[in-house]
């Protein structure tokens, strides 16, 4: 099977009709362009109607139109600069249109990540982290976000969690130092990926530690070493790469391991109401309305 975009087009080029050459021609020339437009945009552009676009995609191998702009996407991701997705971007939508576009997308990203993710490689996942002696977490640049928000709540329901800092290598393998058998680490990587992540992850597994990859490829450099792969799309959306899906698995992993432990963490969630009444931690509302 041909899996190449370009490849794809080139074999099927001779039998194309008038339209799809059109469409062909326009996405070899404008490929980062066509990234982040929908149908009907490109359909418009190159002078051809919505149906011709997406009978294209299909007759190129795709299930339809957004798959073959997520192929688009893929290629280009990790060549294109911030400035340049935003310069794509701002061409395909204006500005009255950027929150319905980035909420549909959103949504499919979420409709799919569901679709595709393993539930056997989740539940082995969850596994390993409630029998783990010691769980790291490991996220750098934008996925360093949701690193921080999995640690939060794994503090709060496991014993020991490490929320790994990547500021420099020699500090990330320091915290790691410890590391082994008994343990596992889970590494969340999204294009354009991170080396450090993959570097310790990579460490973490020769170490004999159990590696969980949050991920949105089995060709992700962080999957080659992890035990588990855990998939999520991360679409693109300008300069932002859309995190929303990733957010959704980790809110379902955080329940489920949760959920295992559910004596332990139940007491330990009364011990901490208690705690945050006598401080005040929180404001309190009072819902009479006076």
């Amino acid at each position: 099977m041909v899996n190449s975009l370009t490849a794809r087009i080139k074999q099927k080029m001779p039998g194309f009709s008038k339209g799809q050459k059109l469409i062909a021609n326009y996405i070899n020339e404008h490929y980062d362009t066509v990234a982040f437009m929908t149908a009907s945009k490109l359909g418009a552009t190159v002078g051809v109607s919505e149906s011709t676009v997406v009978r294209f995609a299909t007759e190129i191998g795709y299930a339809g139109y957004p798959e073959l702009q997520r192929a688009i996407q893929e290629m280009i991701r990790s060549k294109m600069t911030s400035l340049q997705r935003l310069e794509m971007m701002s061409k395909s939508h204006d500005a009255a249109t950027v929150m319905e576009a980035v909420f549909d997308k959103d949504m499919e990203t979420i409709r799919h990540t569901m679709e595709e993710t393993s539930r056997e490689a989740f539940d082995r996942a969850a596994d390993a982290i409630v029998t783990a002696k010691k769980v790291y977490i490991i996220g750098a640049r934008s996925s360093s976000a949701l690193a921080a928000f999995l640690g939060y709540y794994f503090h709060l329901i496991l014993d020991h969690v490490q929320l790994v800092s990547v500021t420099s290598e020699a500090q990330m393998f320091e915290q790691m130092i410890r590391i082994g058998k008994d343990d596992a680490v889970l590494g969340i990587s999204f294009p354009r990926y991170s080396c450090r992540a993959a570097k310790a992850l990579q460490f973490a597994s020769s170490q004999g530690a159990t590696v969980i990859a949050i991920t949105d490829s089995e060709t992700s450099p962080i999957a080659a070493c992890a035990d588990c792969v855990l998939l999520a799309r991360s679409d693109m959306v300008a300069f932002v790469d859309s995190l929303v899906a990733p957010l959704s698995l980790i809110n379902a992993l955080i329940v489920s391991t949760a959920i295992k432990k559910k004596g332990e963490v139940k007491e330990v969630l009364e011990k901490l109401e208690r705690i945050w009444d006598e401080y005040d931690v929180y404001e309190k509302v009072d819902e009479t309305g006076n």
